[in-house]
Order: C-alpha cells, then structure tokens, then sequence
C-alpha cells in the first residue's frame, strides 16, 4: 500500500512539473484565436467544465464568447463549433483539412485503434469506408427492406410482453440482431458476442472521456506506465484489449467455417470471403465488421429508446402519426419502406428524435491538419475541433422552444419534408460522416412504424393502477 502510494505520489509530481514546462510555453499566433472562457494557469478550462455533460458547458460558453469558441485542456487546442452554418463551412466546404482524427494513446492501449470513428485521415480510413460503401449505401441498405421488417415485427412482439425495466434489452436486441445478421449471418454464440460488445463500451465510456484522452496526448510517457498504477478505468484497458482481440477473429473465424461447410448465410463477412480482394486484407475485413457492430447497436438503441420516451410524453404527436399510418396504409397492415412517400410525419419523428437529445452531444471530435482562418480568428493545426450537436439541436433560431419535441417543425406549409434525412447533422459532417447512416435510418424507420402501427405507447401503472409519471432524464456515455 505504501508503494502504490509513493508511486502514486511520484507520478503527480512529474505530471505537475511536466505541465509547468510545457505550458508555460506561450504560442505566437498571427491573428486571435476564437473567443472563449480565460484558462487557468496550467490547466487551461479543465477545471471549468462539466466532465460528464461537457456539451452544456460548451452551450453556455457559446451564448457569451459566440458560435465559434477556444478553450485549452492540459495545453491543448479545443474548438467548438456551435452553429449548423460553421460547421458545414470548415467541415463540409473546407474537408481537407478537417477530416483526421486527434492521436489517442488510449485507442491503443486498450485496442480500440481498429475503430474506423477514430482513424486518422489516410489509405486505411479509405479502405474502411470503402468496404462500408459496398454494402451500406443508400441503394444496398434499402435492399435490406425484408430484413428490417422481420426484425421490427420481432421488437414489437417482445415489446408487448416487456416491463419498463426491460425495453432497453428489448430495443438493444433488436438493434444488435439486426446489424451482427448483415455483417456476420447467423452466429452460434450471437448472445455471448452481443454481451462482449455492450462491456467494451462500458469500458471505453470510461477511458475515452476527453479530459483522459487530453491527459494521455498532452504527457505520452504515461502510456508506457502499467495500467494498475492509475486505478479505476484505466486498469480496465488490459481487459478491453483481451475483449476487442476476440470479437475481431472469433466471429470471423466462424464464418470462415460455416463458408468451409456450407452453412453460412448471406453477410458483409462471408462475401469477402467468397472474394478475391486486391485492396483489404482479412485484418482489415475484421475490423470493419466489428465496427459496424459496435457502432450502431447503441446509437441506433438509444435513439430508439428517446423515441419512446417522446411518445409517452407527447401522446398527441403518437395520435397524429398513428392517424397517418390508417390513413396512408390501413389498419391491417404494418407499414414497410414501400409506404415511406406516403408518411412524411413519421420521418418527420425520426428528425425531431435525433434533434431533440442527440445519440451523440459532440460528435467525434476532429483536428485540424493545417493553420486556417475563419472570421477573422486563428485555428491552429493540430487544434481538436468539435461540433456540439446539443448547441445546434437548442438553436432557438432554427427550432424555436426548442426544448418541446414537436415533429411538425420539420414539415413544410404543404406537409412534405424540408431537408433530406442523410443531412441531418446527428451522422457528422465532411469526408467523416457516418457511412452507415442509410442502414441506420432505415432500421430506425421500419422499427418506429411497426411500433406505431401495432401498439400503444404509455405510462406504466403502480399497484393501485395509478400512472407512474416519468422524469426526462438522460445517462452519458459514448452514446447519450
């Protein structure tokens, strides 16, 4: 116990001398940067934001410094974007420099580093996205249209027997049975497969937080410590990294012996398989398989959980839009991709679900790759830059009382939809935007009319039959 603390106490004090020295090295800039909140002395804004809700400190900054706003952690440069229009500015227009990813020590450490979100800008994000063009754009994930359907009939079933303590699985099992069927067919051990993928996140909600992430950049000696020096999450790394090496070869691996005997279904793993490719290798087939699993179990589930939550809150937007459905479809008919034309409130739904609590508060931060001017300010390169969804979903300009889920507001005077789905900004911006979010909508979709159309959605009754009111409240995480 007296080592650990000894060395525990060793530890603070190269970090704390390590941050005098390197930041008591003032930078010259050509012009000012953005405006934003007066760092400390060493530490920057790190003690000045909400560690678990950094997205409302940013949101707050912004009403006082602007929509464009520095801050520093530990030394290093944060940009935060407020606004849709800057955002589509430096990300969209001006991609090039703003398509990489910070170097994250803690992506290695813990094994993470295959995930396509955090790659840097170069030839294996291009071979990534590549791979995820092929079989989840727009024309390929509509193809999926019978699948959606077979699984969202199986979500409503289970539903109509769930508890409020069990929707959470039931919508995480449809997600994930939904997605691990496209990239892997039909697995022997699907469940086992699924609960590794959910203790990964834990652990990476822990370790990939940025104020940890911003320690490990700024003093990189601290990787080469071993893990149980600094307790807690991070001794977890060793445990996530055993966990990431197994869901990349064993799922695969399977699939490579179902295709040997002939029993593999059609997947994104088993036509690679069947293929011969110049331009990826098995290593890099399996990374994108599991990060299509891990990315869009618990961002499409927790979409579909807030989705819940406004029905029970806003019964009158459950009636307009299960009115849509008997008008457009019937009553004895659960509504599929063909109908989408004709049911322009529910996708206006989806929207407002995605707007209202964003899956994703500040995105995957970026970094920029050169120095760039914007409005007058400086962006350095090397600077981590960060779209705050929640500042732009809480724009009282472009969604007034904007606090109210309120579908309508994404409807023209003639009822027919603004703006595209894929646009919206919940899938990212640039040359990083989700390449899966076709997949994604349309599972979304299929899932929110099969709800609708079948069942009611309502409060939970206590013993005396009495509605049990519930609280608008949020977890954090890598998914909101």
């Amino acid at each position: 116990m007296l080592f650990t603390y000894n060395l525990a106490l060793g530890i603070s004090c190269i970090v704390a001398l390590a941050v005098v020295l390197s930041l008591t090295r003032r930078r010259v800039y050509p012009l000012p940067l953005p405006p934003g909140p007066r760092p400390l002395p060493f530490l920057g804004n790190a003690l000045q934001l909400d560690t678990k809700r950094p997205w409302l400190t940013y949101t707050a900054w912004g009403k006082t410094y602007g929509k464009i706003i520095h801050s520093c952690v530990l030394g290093i440069d944060l940009i935060v974007i407020n606004s849709e229009t800057i955002a589509r500015e430096l990300l969209d227009k001006r991609s090039a420099n703003y398509s990489s990813r910070p170097a994250t020590p803690t992506n290695k450490l813990s094994g993470l580093d295959f995930n396509t979100a955090f790659l840097p800008y170069g030839e294996t994000l291009r071979q990534h996205r590549k791979i995820f063009h092929q079989v989840l754009r727009a024309e390929v994930s509509l193809s999926y249209h019978e699948l959606y359907s077979r699984h969202a009939n199986e979500l409503v079933i289970n539903l109509l027997g769930a508890t409020s303590d069990s929707l959470q699985q039931c919508v995480q099992a449809y997600t994930a049975s939904l997605i691990m069927t496209v990239t892997y067919g039909h697995l022997a051990r699907g469940h086992e497969f699924f609960t590794r993928v959910q203790e990964i996140t834990e652990i990476g909600t822990k370790i990939l937080s940025p104020e940890k992430v911003a320690m490990f950049i700024t003093f990189p000696f601290l990787a080469k410590l071993p893990f149980w020096c600094f307790g807690g999450a991070f001794s977890q790394m060793g445990r996530c990294r055993e966990l990431c090496q197994q869901l990349l070869n064993e799922p695969f691996n399977e699939v490579k012996a179902q295709m040997a005997n002939g029993t593999a279904s059609h997947s994104l793993v088993a036509d690679f398989l069947s293929q011969a490719h110049d331009d990826a290798d098995e290593d890099t087939m399996k990374s994108v398989a599991l990060m299509g699993s891990i990315g869009g179990i618990d961002t499409t589930a927790s979409a579909l959980q807030t989705f819940l939550l406004a029905m029970v809150l806003y019964p009158d937007v459950q009636a307009r839009a299960r009115a849509e459905i008997d008008q457009a479809v019937g009553h004895d008919k659960i509504p599929c991709l063909d109908d989408r034309a004709s049911l322009p409130y529910l996708d206006a739904i989806l929207r407002e679900v995605l707007r209202w609590y964003p899956v994703g508060p500040l995105g995957v931060p970026h970094v920029t790759s050169n120095d760039d001017v914007y409005g007058g300010h400086f962006i350095p390169k090397g600077a981590i830059v960060m779209v705050n969804q929640w500042a732009l979903s809480r724009d009282e300009d472009i969604f007034p009382d904007a606090s109210r889920f309120d579908p309508s507001r994404h409807l023209a005077v003639d009822g027919k939809l603004k703006d595209p789905f894929v646009n919206n900004f919940a899938f990212g911006h640039g040359r990083r935007i989700c390449p899966g979010r076709w997949f994604a909508e349309n599972s979304m979709w299929t899932a929110v009319a099969a709800i609708l159309a079948v069942l009611r959605i309502d409060h939970a009754k206590d013993s005396n039959g009495d509605k049990i009111e519930v609280k608008l409240e949020f977890t954090t995480g890598l998914a909101t």
